[in-house]
């Protein structure tokens, strides 16, 4: 069986699942918003996004898992101070879409393979190209042209100025500026070495 990265706190992973089967996992679009909503709620408290990319019958996430102190430092005064680990507050975000998505589409039993993919990212660069193949991911599969053009994945609140809880300053600044990371993504690339290395 293949060992599975724990998540550490202070370190930066590539989280990956797609649904059991092939099957889809995002329906209509308001399954994407419920998936979201569940997103913030189990995962904001544990750890930081930095990208993001959800498609029919898989997902990407880029996350730097938080320290025990980020954790209990933002949870508020009055609430009891615990820590649950990033790895159930993962297992919680898709048992609860899991049980949405069954009980809304008449189905039973697992939506997503287990367990979930990670991979650890050790460094800048492994980092840059983890965010760009994410954001290029809607059009290797064939969905548009640009990743401007997909509304599912987290590139056009990198070029915007709306307020978000996406590290948009940190993903800005791996890229040096934001019009080289809009030049970079105007660049194709191939990324069959990266897919060989997650095994997809």
């Amino acid at each position: 069986m293949q060992k599975t990265e724990n998540l550490e706190p202070g370190k930066y992973y590539h989280i990956y699942n797609r649904g059991i089967n092939g099957e889809n996992l995002f329906k209509e679009n308001r399954n994407h918003e419920y998936f979201l909503m569940l997103y913030t709620k189990h995962i904001d408290p544990i750890a930081e996004t930095l990208a993001w990319c959800l498609l029919k019958n898989h997902f990407h996430l880029l996350v730097r898992i938080k320290t025990f102190e980020e954790i209990l430092e933002s949870q508020k005064e009055f609430e009891i101070k615990k820590v649950i680990p990033a790895y159930q507050s993962f297992g919680n975000l898709f048992n609860a879409y899991t049980k949405a998505i069954n009980k809304g589409y008449n189905r039973h039993g697992s939506l997503f393979e287990r367990p979930f993919k990670r991979k650890l990212i050790n460094n800048q660069s492994y980092l840059r190209s983890v965010i760009k193949y994410i954001h290029y991911n809607p059009v290797n599969h064939g969905f548009c042209e640009h990743p401007i053009e997909y509304p599912w994945s987290s590139y056009l609140t990198c070029i915007s100025e709306k307020q978000t809880k996406l590290k948009r300053e940190k993903v800005i600044s791996l890229f040096e500026n934001l019009e080289n990371l809009k030049s970079s993504h105007n660049k194709k690339e191939n990324f069959s070495s990266l897919e060989e290395f997650l095994n997809l």
